[in-house]
């Protein structure tokens, strides 16, 4: 397997080397930027990234590789406290391990996340999704347009989600209603109307050109796969 170390500390990078060399092959990267370059060029079956990182920041840089990517990450730390730890989760880290570690345990989580990676790319996958210049990948629930992330909320990417799970279907307002909030649908349309309103605004701050759902008068909405202005 090949792993991609990103480091920007010369001594726990070659540390990192060290560890994983007689199990791994292995890339080293001292910055979020030239792992992103690397990511462009080169097949690696998990990423360990620091997180404090200079310029772009370990973070920053694990939300662009979930933009496209569904690798495994698991992440370096010096911070332990639960906020920090369960944001780099809910950004899409599959672990993380803090500073300073046990080797072995280290090489045994690069293990069971390698493991479990090739079980899941054994079976058939959609959890990356695209249409047009939007990618939303409901692994790690992100989105991103034109390449540029975008911050929805739970319930804007569940809408999403259906809308691009079945293109060509015309949800009601009811029906969207009862399938994401699972509640009934008592004809108060402002919910639905202003979650919509802002994943359009959303949308169109990153592609104001394109247009991605399209309203149905008396019917409902869909996605818009038609050249309609």
């Amino acid at each position: 397997m090949k792993l991609l170390l990103v480091e920007d500390d010369i001594l726990l990078n070659e540390m990192l080397q060290t560890i994983v060399k007689p199990q791994h092959e292995y890339t080293a990267a001292y910055s979020g930027t030239e792992a992103l370059l690397l990511l462009k060029h080169e097949a690696f079956d998990l990423i360990l990234l620091d997180l404090m990182l200079p310029g772009k920041t370990g973070q920053e840089t694990l939300q662009e590789i979930r933009q496209t990517s569904s690798i495994p990450v698991i992440i370096l730390t010096a911070l332990s406290d639960k906020e920090t730890t369960v944001a780099l989760l809910q950004s899409g880290a599959n672990d993380y391990i803090t500073k300073p570690f046990d080797p072995a345990e280290l090489l045994a989580r690069i293990a069971i996340h390698l493991r479990t990676s090739a079980n899941t790319h054994n079976q058939p996958t959609e959890s990356i999704i695209t249409f047009k210049n939007l990618v939303l990948n409901t692994d790690n629930f992100t989105v991103s347009v034109c390449g540029s992330p975008i911050n929805f909320s739970k319930k804007e990417i569940e809408i999403l989600e259906a809308l691009l799970k079945n293109p060509n279907r015309v949800f009601t307002k009811n029906h969207l209603y009862q399938k994401i909030w699972g509640d009934e649908f008592y004809g108060d349309e402002n919910t639905i109307n202003v979650h919509i309103s802002n994943i359009r605004a959303k949308i169109k701050k990153c592609d104001p050109e394109t247009n991605y759902i399209e309203t149905l008068w008396g019917k409902g909405i869909k996605l818009q796969t038609t050249n309609k202005d």
